[in-house]
């Protein structure tokens, strides 16, 4: 039973009560079409996705690290070869780098964007190395015209692992159609957000769009005729009806997000280290993470009154267990070490009120004034 006195990180119910009339039509055409799979809805979600995010081409799959997963297989990365991106981002950034049967390298963050410091990446770049995963944390876009340039400069390709941050812009423009292909994610909790896992890759390059698009559906693009060797990574019909109501809201949602965003930024500065927007940034505050060393403190003070608290990430990547096999040792990456251990996200969503938000500042405010 859901606690209805407890500030919740997200509020899907809120969302789902004021866009179910519209997604129960769409939901409705798709049961009485006998389409579930890449029918008209899937077509029409992705079409919207490229006018959306300023792509050529966009693929439907069956979530954020298929995604990734795919993105590397189309670049033809695998064995012998050196993928780099950050240690402080979801496990899925560095998975599916593995998974390819790629190296990850990693290289520290910016102390104050958590995203990839361009000017660490250089020195990381070995005769191996063929791409580099960009992933923009939190909604907040990494330093792409430097990261560009340095792979232009080394012939390297680009992921942008934009998985919390459509609508995300850089430079003026939008996360995803930056590198040379994009990945995004719609996992029920993000800013654009599905009933289930649902995905996509975006793309200006045809040759990409082809062979993402036939490794998404088993290495084929006519029917029992395989020119490769694929995966089932299908985005369902279902959820892109609900994914085309919520896409018509996106703007909408996210300029609420970034208003909870500036009031936080205003309300708490004076206590915690907030978040940087960055000079050519829009910002979508997927997360609104803060940073104090009182960290595990404060939230469980917050639990106390009510208050969810999250913390993303507790261990960057290069101390997972999982990863324990390319030798890094704690002290590697100081700045991700660090973060990880004072970062905490505070609730938002776009129907989180001015007095929920108030409350929130209050309890912030009152752990610091304690006696």
């Amino acid at each position: 039973m859901v606690d209805d006195s407890r500030i919740p990180m997200v509020d899907l119910q809120k969302e789902l009560n004021f866009l179910k009339p519209q997604m129960m039509q769409e939901m409705e055409e798709v049961l009485e079409s006998g389409r579930y799979i890449l029918g008209p809805k899937c077509l029409a979600f992705e079409k919207k996705v490229t006018e959306y995010v300023g792509t050529k081409h966009a693929v439907g799959v069956a979530n954020g690290t298929d995604a990734l997963y795919l993105a590397l297989r189309a670049l033809d990365i695998g064995p012998e070869d050196e993928v780099i991106t950050t240690p402080f981002t979801f496990f899925a950034s560095g998975e599916t780098i593995a998974e390819v049967g790629a190296k990850p390298v990693f290289v520290d963050i910016n102390a104050d964007s958590y995203n990839i410091d361009p000017n660490k990446i250089e020195e990381a770049i070995t005769p191996k190395t063929k791409a580099i995963i960009v992933v923009h944390l939190f909604g907040k876009g990494a330093d792409m015209k430097e990261i560009m340039k340095l792979a232009k400069n080394y012939q390297l390709r680009v992921i942008e692992d934009a998985c919390q941050a459509i609508g995300t812009e850089v430079d003026g423009r939008r996360a995803g159609a930056i590198g040379d292909i994009g990945c995004f994610s719609f996992f029920p909790s993000k800013s654009l957000g599905a009933f289930g896992d649902a995905g996509m890759i975006v793309t200006n390059d045809d040759v990409l769009y082809e062979k993402v698009y036939e490794l998404r559906n088993h290495g084929s693009k006519t029917k029992y005729y395989h020119r490769s060797i694929g995966i089932n990574s299908r985005l369902d019909e279902l959820q892109a009806a609900i994914l085309l109501v919520k896409l018509n809201y996106l703007d909408r949602f996210l300029y609420k997000r970034k208003e909870i965003a500036k009031r936080y930024t205003e309300m708490l500065s004076s206590y915690v280290k907030t978040p940087a927007e960055g000079r050519g940034r829009v910002h979508t505050y997927h997360q609104y993470c803060i940073e104090l060393q009182e960290r595990d403190h404060l939230a469980e003070a917050l639990d106390e009154k009510g208050i969810s608290s999250a913390i993303y990430y507790p261990v960057p990547l290069h101390l997972q267990e999982a990863f324990q096999y390319l030798s890094y040792q704690e002290g590697d990456f100081p700045i991700s070490e660090k973060v990880s251990k004072q970062i905490l996200a505070l609730p938002i969503f776009p129907e989180l009120s001015e007095p929920l938000q108030d409350k929130i500042v209050d309890a912030v405010s009152k752990f610091f004034h304690r006696p």
